[in-house]
């Protein structure tokens, strides 16, 4: 079973709980005006029995992209996904254009937003220490919105959020060429939406099920 290991992530759980606590969760949100603490909280998923179906359901498609060479973590009690996806793998050095490979290694999560409503999918990009704090914000925010472009171009967005944090979250020390490579990075968070949770409702969980207005 796959298991979140960073420490950070156990850290940002633990916000998360406590984040609940202050967030009103009303189904009337923006998503596009929530944060990214708030946007990984919800929406909440409070049936047990739903809760599981999701879960098995989040496990088995992390399985499926570890078995495709993505890193994958798991968090929020096995309900979100998290891929990381290294900035070398999306853009040249220093560039803000995605480049072919990295249009490769984003095709298989075009099927996420072929549904919408059945993930919400954040798009958050990182930076080392490399550079002033406006170079690595503005860099970061150049390419998350590069990413964002792209599945606008060949999807649906309504519920793709893009976030630039620089060099904000390191996950090491910048203090190697290669700590800096791994800080380079596009995390994408695949949160379970209302029509994911629907289904699991029914029983019944189907990405390719669109239902019908």
């Amino acid at each position: 079973m796959l298991r979140a290991t960073h420490i950070r992530l156990t850290i940002l759980a633990l916000l998360l709980i406590a984040g609940l606590q202050t967030i009103n969760a009303k189904d009337d949100y923006d998503i596009y005006d929530l944060s990214l603490d708030e946007n990984l909280v919800l929406p909440e998923i409070k049936n047990e029995k739903q809760a599981d179906k999701i879960q098995d359901y989040q496990l088995d498609m992390a399985v499926a992209f570890k078995k495709s060479n993505y890193d994958v973590e798991i968090m929020r009690d096995d309900e979100v996904i998290v891929i990381t996806i290294p900035a070398s793998q999306l853009f040249d050095a220093n560039d803000t254009v995605l480049n072919q490979v990295g249009e490769e290694r984003l095709k298989p999560f075009l099927r996420m937003i072929k549904n919408p409503g059945f993930y919400k999918m954040l798009l958050v990009m990182h930076s080392d220490n490399t550079g002033s704090e406006s170079y690595t914000l503005n860099l970061t925010r150049q390419r998350v919105n590069a990413i964002f472009d792209w599945f606008d171009e060949n999807g649906s967005v309504d519920y793709v959020v893009p976030y630039a944090l620089g060099d904000t979250d390191p996950i090491v020390d910048n203090n190697s060429v290669e700590n800096r490579k791994r800080n380079r990075r596009l995390e994408i968070y695949l949160v379970p939406e209302k029509t994911m949770i629907q289904q699991a409702k029914k029983g019944v969980i189907n990405i390719s099920h669109i239902a019908k207005n």
